[in-house]
């Protein structure tokens, strides 16, 4: 993909909070909000991924795409998912089914931590909720191996709630447009998450949430962003971007 970049880059804005003092905060101008928002979804609409569990609602494919797509490549997910589901098409199915015969067909996706996890939301699904998953945030996140960020992406992409999400796109994405700098400190994260709510359109939550995490895979990545071809350089805190900066 052409058009990458490499001048020296803005020096980081630092939010860090004072000793004693209020967390940190982000602060965005409504006018860049609504211009973010606006290009974000524009640029999507024609770049945005086709991607299986994008093209259903249930909350346990969505679950299964989840955690499948921690620390593992989309295309790595694919196959894995499609034959997932063939074979564990509901929370009852999986939750029928032997761990070790779960755990062999998660294989070889790794960090096999996440087939065991899997499995016992399935169970705790059946025994709590009739095999379906909650909406709400805090029985979500009861789940042992759901964490905030999954429960926003249930929220917003099974259920269309306005809930917010914090991946590692959408938290590289945030951070070098609004604040600048390569990455975030830990200590940005709340403000992060407050930002990352604060940006979602209403209604428009589940495309917006898909467009965060698609313009941090593929344009605003995290070795080597295409600067020249991002829509958000004009008003970008960390434009141009140089890792040797």
């Amino acid at each position: 993909m052409p058009g990458k970049q490499r001048r020296p880059a803005r020096k980081s804005q630092s939010l860090e909070a004072r000793p004693g003092g209020p967390p940190p905060t982000i602060r965005v101008l409504p006018a860049q909000k609504r211009k973010f928002r606006e290009r974000l979804l524009k640029w999507y609409t024609r770049h945005g991924r086709d991607l299986p569990w994008r093209r259903t609602r249930d909350p346990y494919h969505i679950l299964v795409s989840e955690i499948m797509l921690q620390q593992t490549q989309v295309d790595r997910v694919l196959p894995k998912y499609q034959e997932w589901l063939v074979k564990y098409p509901t929370m009852e199915r999986l939750a029928q089914s032997p761990l070790a015969e779960v755990k062999k067909t998660w294989y070889p996706l790794g960090y096999n931590i996440r087939p065991m996890r899997l499995h016992s939301i399935a169970c705790e699904s059946v025994a709590r909720y009739g095999g379906s998953l909650p909406r709400d945030q805090e029985e979500l996140m009861a789940f042992k191996g759901i964490g905030r960020y999954t429960a926003g992406a249930i929220r917003s992409f099974a259920f269309e709630e306005d809930a917010p999400i914090l991946d590692t796109n959408v938290r590289r994405v945030l951070h070098r447009i609004f604040v600048g700098g390569e990455s975030a400190p830990k200590t940005q994260t709340t403000a992060l998450w407050d930002l990352s709510q604060a940006m979602i359109p209403k209604g428009r939550c589940y495309d917006f949430n898909q467009a965060l995490m698609d313009f941090g895979a593929t344009v605003c990545g995290a070795r080597d962003p295409y600067c020249l071809l991002c829509p958000m350089k004009d008003f970008c805190k960390t434009y141009p971007f140089d890792r040797r900066a």
